[in-house]
């Protein structure tokens, strides 16, 4: 059986101080968490970089093997890791669940890939002087990898940063967000029963900003990978330096529904409840804002309506619970102020609005106004917002008017209009037929605009996880 307690102990005596970790539900405590001071995480930058020196050079298929161990030992251990996540972040066990899942088909993309990472030949005689030479490129593993992870996946946002540095032949220190550490260390333990150097990934716990900016000015660490919000994204791209960087920085996903789907708009409320509803909408593409024909804008909201009316509040560990506490109050009451303000200035609420326990029913709005914080901001919390439009070039510019450009969805028979949006819409995802409240562990996910910079996705990320190298061959002498 997997523990974090042990890896946590050994810290917790390396470290001075400690933070006290709380269930977000019951504010129950579950463990006294290190706060690492900087000398810490700095020495995992250099046993971390030691330990790449040699790692470098185990082939793609011992990488891969180990990846696949750690797929099947994750797997072995779901109801551990999913009773981690539900019990430090507040997520319904079933969701944990699902994150687990993930988790486990990512880290066996991650197996794949890593056999897949060949360069290719070069025709320098394609060039005047060329002739004579043979070409062909490699690519090589960068280094120690620093990752800066969330609270809302603690499993599968942090094995999207390791599972790639892992298969590249990369090192990585994680840091993880301060509420949702157990999950990445039990990870963590899994890689290291696997048969991954101790020190070849290594969790530091503790304050983000001042941990985040030792990783930042080490020159050791040749990559910075961090998923969170697009002030503290743009900060840490501004600090890099030659630094390789990828960001993933959320969004206000929208979705427009066509009255072509008039005959189905029960269904797509369906999708659109999960989308919008699944973790407390703690998700950096849940369903925000949504635009309907105004034909069928009515049937849409009535449909939403009773289907999210059935959704149950509750204890994050009981199979029946399908939202729960929000990560801290501070989240809480900042949701709560964004609906006030919208229905204060116009907006008509159909459904919640209020604080339930230690979170927020799931709410409802409709003619919410632009310029309001529940439109043009990111939520983060179960609140989706349906507008009328008149046709779909409305719907087009008013899901382009977002400071933000992750995932979009369109539902949509004509064949023309779907592709219309999927070219015109300023996103890095665009899903025809689906809620924007999709992805896939082995397609490419990277946001435009505020949403971020560089790929995530396993394939995608392992490229900007290495080095290119071009080894030419002159066999004219």
């Amino acid at each position: 059986m997997l523990s974090y307690k042990g890896y946590l102990d050994k810290i917790r005596e390396e470290s001075k101080n400690t933070y006290p970790l709380k269930n977000p539900h019951n504010n129950e405590l579950i463990e006294e968490v290190p706060e690492c001071p900087d000398e810490l995480m700095e020495a995992a930058i250099s046993k971390a970089d030691d330990a790449f020196q040699s790692f470098k050079n185990v082939s793609s298929h011992e990488r891969a093997s180990i990846l696949d161990k750690t797929a099947q030992i994750v797997e072995d251990n779901l109801e551990l890791f999913a009773t981690t996540i539900s019990m430090e972040s507040a997520k319904p066990i079933k969701f944990a669940k699902g994150e687990v899942s993930r988790t486990v088909e990512t880290l066996k993309f991650s197996a794949i890939e890593a056999k897949k990472l060949e360069g290719e030949s070069i025709p320098l005689d394609a060039a005047l002087n060329g002739k004579g030479r043979d070409a062909y490129t490699i690519y090589q593993p960068i280094g120690v990898v620093g990752a800066i992870t969330p609270f809302n996946f603690p499993l599968n946002l942090v094995v999207h940063k390791a599972g790639p540095a892992i298969a590249a032949g990369n090192t990585i220190v994680v840091k993880p967000a301060e509420q949702t550490p157990l999950s990445s260390i039990l990870l963590r333990e899994a890689f290291v029963k696997a048969g991954l150097p101790e020190d070849a990934f290594i969790v530091v716990t503790g304050e983000g900003p001042r941990l985040g900016q030792v990783l930042l000015n080490d020159e050791r660490v040749q990559k910075i990978t961090f998923t969170g919000s697009p002030q503290v994204g743009k900060l840490i791209k501004s600090q890099a330096g030659l630094k390789k960087v990828t960001l993933e920085l959320g969004n206000n996903s929208a979705l427009y529904i066509d009255q072509s789907f008039e005959d189905q708009i029960e269904q797509i409320a369906d999708k659109v409840v999960v989308g919008a509803f699944s973790y407390n909408g703690q998700v950096c593409i849940s369903t925000q804002r949504i635009y309907v024909h105004d034909r069928i804008a009515e049937d849409f909201i009535k449909h939403l309506k009773n289907k999210s009316e059935k959704l149950n509040f509750g204890e994050p560990t009981d199979e029946s619970t399908d939202y729960s506490s929000l990560i801290n109050e501070k989240s809480q009451n900042r949701v709560f102020e964004w609906i006030k303000e919208a229905t204060e200035n116009g907006a008509v609420l159909h459904l919640g609005g209020n604080k339930i326990g230690n979170g927020i029913e799931p709410t409802i709005l409709s003619d919410v106004d632009p310029s309001a914080k529940l439109s043009c901001e990111e939520v983060f919390g179960p609140v989706v917002i349906v507008n009328k439009v008149n046709n779909s070039q409305e719907a087009l510019e008013e899901m382009n008017h977002s400071q933000y450009g992750l995932n979009a969805g369109v539902f949509t028979k004509d064949l023309k209009q779907a592709l219309l949006f999927g070219h015109e819409l300023d996103v890095g995802q665009v899903l025809i037929n689906d809620v924007p409240t999709l992805r896939f562990d082995h397609m490419p996910y990277g946001g435009r605009k505020n949403s971020g910079y560089g790929y995530e996705g396993v394939k995608y990320a392992i490229k900007e996880m290495v080095n290119r190298k071009l080894i030419s061959l002159n066999y004219s002498y």
